[in-house]
C-alpha cells in the first residue's frame, strides 16, 4: 500500500537520540477503510479508494451509500485513490492503519495550503516595494509590469497581485520520527501545508532523501 488519508492535527517538538531538538508536524493517518478496488482488467489500473472519517449518511448520495453498505463500512466523510504495491492483498471492507508506515523512513505529504484571499505584489511574490520616505511614491506598488510602444503588452506569467494561496503542494522526502500505531499518528520531521484539522495524503516516498556531506 502505497499511503493514506490523514489529518494535521498540529506542531510540537521531540528530542532525537542525540538529545537534539526537531521540529515535527502530527499527523493522524487512518484508520482508512478499503471503499473499492480497482482492477486493471476491469478498470484499467490498479488502486483501491480508500474513507477516512464519518459521515452523517443523509448527507452522501444513495449510490455511494449503496457502495459503503456493500463492503459493510459506514459513510466516509473524504475519499481518496491510492496505488498498491507488488505483492498487497487487500479486499474491499479492510481497514488500514498507521502500520503500513512501519520500516519507512521518509514519506510526501500533499495537502492544501491556506487561503489568502487577494494580496498585492510584496506579500504574493516577496517584491521589494518602492521608498517609504524621501519623496517615495511607489510604497507598495508593483512597478512597472510591461514594454513600450513595442511589444506593447504585458508578458506573460508576470507576477503581479492575485488570489494567493489554498492550492495543493507536496512536500518530499519528510523524514518519520516516531510512528504511534496504536494511536494512528505518525510524526514527521518539518512543516506540511494547511491549518490545523486541515486533511492530506500521506504516501511513502519514492526516493529518500540524500544528506549533503
Amino acid at each position: 500500500m502505497q499511503g493514506l488519508i490523514g489529518k494535521k492535527l498540529g506542531m510540537t517538538q521531540v528530542f532525537d537520540g542525540d538529545g537534539h531538538r526537531v521540529a515535527v508536524t502530527v499527523l493522524e493517518v487512518g484508520p482508512c477503510v478499503v471503499v473499492q478496488c480497482k482492477t486493471g482488467e476491469k478498470d484499467g489500473y490498479e488502486a483501491v479508494q480508500l474513507g477516512f472519517g464519518e459521515q452523517k449518511e443523509h448527507r452522501v448520495r444513495k449510490p455511494l451509500l449503496a457502495r459503503y453498505k456493500k463492503v459493510g463500512a459506514t459513510a466516509c466523510r473524504h475519499l481518496k485513490e491510492f496505488g498498491l504495491d507488488g505483492g498487497d492483498e487487500i479486499k474491499e471492507g479492510d481497514t488500514l492503519t498507521a502500520s503500513i508506515f512501519e520500516g519507512v523512513s521518509h514519506v510526501d505529504v500533499t495537502g492544501q495550503t491556506k487561503g489568502r484571499g487577494f494580496q498585492g505584489g510584496m506579500k504574493r511574490h516577496g517584491m521589494h516595494g518602492g521608498r517609504m520616505t524621501h519623496g517615495g511614491q511607489a510604497k507598495r506598488k508593483t512597478g512597472s509590469i510591461g514594454q513600450c510602444s513595442y511589444p506593447a503588452r504585458v508578458a506573460k506569467g508576470k507576477k503581479m497581485p492575485g488570489h494567493m494561496g489554498n492550492t495543493s503542494v507536496t512536500i518530499q522526502n519528510l523524514a518519520i520520527v516516531e510512528i504511534k500505531g496504536d494511536d494512528n499518528l505518525l510524526l514527521v520531521r518539518g512543516a506540511i501545508p494547511g491549518p490545523t484539522g486541515a486533511i492530506v495524503e500521506v504516501r511513502k516516498a519514492l526516493k529518500k532523501a540524500v544528506k549533503s556531506a
